[in-house]
């Protein structure tokens, strides 16, 4: 087991490159089990959760090998087995990804429920709907088992919810299955634009990209390819919001705008602004925090929902911003019962909230921050306490740092680049 000791109140400088996308990584991996041929993926980033998809399609006969540290060699064509491993399906929520891709090309589907963050319920019951449109026979157990007698085909589905992974696992089922599959009030998502360019790069038939009405016509077979996952947009807001609570130049590299519109218009209204410099973002130092009301002096309220709007994910972080900004403001997240409850060990640095229910939470600045035992619940949440701990006075140790792993490449080694006081220790 390990922790992170941070001594914080330190100004940062330099520049920070980001990892590739955890959220397009994965479901990426989960689709190569629909081809035997090789594809090699780019820029992947080195965390505990793509380790264990690895572990996952290496147990049941796939070949993944890093080549260099983000890149890797995949060939599915050896796959001897339907049973997926139990252990390693229940340490993260993305094993549910290989529902679609192993029922369509193997017919059939052994699921430990998977594990994930606690964040509160997340339902699976949008993927068993979709899947059984397209044919798949669904028994719920201790073990999900999902069997395609014959080959899926295709349907018109209307998602009674726009989940983004339920979104991704029909595309993967209906892009073998025959005939057309219309998937409508699907996720658009940046990840999820990412898979369908990456399976119409090996031979899919997808159209509808960047719209809630997905065109999926069903093809024999799948082929070899290369993809680059794109940048981590969730870990770029990150790294805005560190910058602005430390007052400290940070320049981000290789950012795309088109992930960012709705995240940059929430940090505005904490007082956070940025500046492009082609693909780039500099965060400038020196900036006043000050949350902008709302017309006629009303309180503002930061909230999340499904693309475009605001990503629940950087929900933690903008409310350990607002900790630091002068003013008051509401936030309200809608989609996760549990994302609030990290906020105890704000206030136990010292930060003025108040919670009001699972759901929404005032936030009242500046507080001084005060060093602490902390513990990670989750991954966002984590990254969220790392950065109060970086700003707060005194000396933070935060425990369960792996849940931060599993979302955060080399956090420890970008930070202490940027010239934070942060060291990991085994325990």
């Amino acid at each position: 087991m390990e922790r992170f000791v941070i001594n914080g109140k330190k100004e940062l400088s330099g520049t920070v490159i980001p990892s590739g996308s955890k959220n397009e990584a994965l479901p990426i991996l989960a689709a190569t089990l629909l081809t035997d041929e090789k594809i090699i993926l780019k820029n992947m980033p080195k965390i505990r959760d793509i380790e264990v998809m690895i572990e996952v399609i290496q147990k049941i006969g796939g070949v993944v090998e890093w080549i260099d540290d983000t890149t890797l060699y995949i060939i599915n064509k050896g796959i001897n087995t339907f049973e997926l491993p139990k252990e390693e399906c229940q340490r993260i929520r993305a094993s549910i990804l290989f529902l679609g891709p192993m029922v369509s090309k193997h017919k059939k589907v052994m699921l430990p429920p998977p594990g994930g963050d606690v964040i509160g319920r997340r339902r699976l019951d949008t993927h068993f709907i979709g899947l059984e449109m397209l044919g798949a026979n669904i028994k719920l157990s201790d073990v999900f088992e999902v069997t395609a007698e014959d080959n899926l085909r295709g349907a018109e589905i209307f998602l009674d919810e726009p989940s983004v992974t339920a979104t991704e696992n029909i595309i993967m089922a209906a892009v073998l299955a025959k005939g057309v599959t219309i998937i409508r009030n699907a996720a658009q998502e940046p990840h999820v634009t990412n898979l369908i360019k990456f399976l119409n790069s090996i031979g899919a038939r997808i159209e509808g990209i960047n719209t809630s009405t997905l065109y999926i016509t069903g093809v024999d077979r799948l082929y070899g390819g290369e993809h680059t996952i794109g940048p981590d947009y969730l870990e770029i807001g990150s790294f805005i919001g560190l910058a602005a609570v430390s007052n400290s130049e940070i320049r981000i590299k290789n950012c795309r705008r088109e992930d960012l519109y709705m995240i940059l218009i929430n940090f505005e209204k904490l007082g956070v602004s940025i500046k492009w410099d082609g693909n780039d973002i500099i965060v400038p130092k020196n900036q006043e925090l000050k949350i902008k009301d709302d017309m006629m002096k009303a309180v503002p309220q930061i909230y999340d929902g499904p693309w475009p709007a605001f990503p629940s994910d950087l929900m933690s972080i903008l409310i350990t911003v607002a900790t630091q900004a002068m003013g008051t403001i509401v936030f309200f997240e809608k989609m996760f019962e549990g994302r609030m409850y990290f906020v105890d060990n704000l206030m136990s640095m010292g930060a003025k909230i108040i919670p009001c229910d699972p759901h929404r939470a005032v936030i009242v600045g500046p507080s001084e921050l005060y060093g602490t035992k902390l513990d990670s619940p989750d991954v966002r949440a984590g990254m969220a306490l790392l950065i109060a701990s970086l700003v707060a006075k005194g000396e933070s140790s935060m425990y369960n740092i792996r849940q931060i792993d599993r979302g955060y490449a080399n956090i420890d080694k970008k930070l202490q680049n940027l010239g934070a006081n942060i060291k990991r220790e085994e325990i």
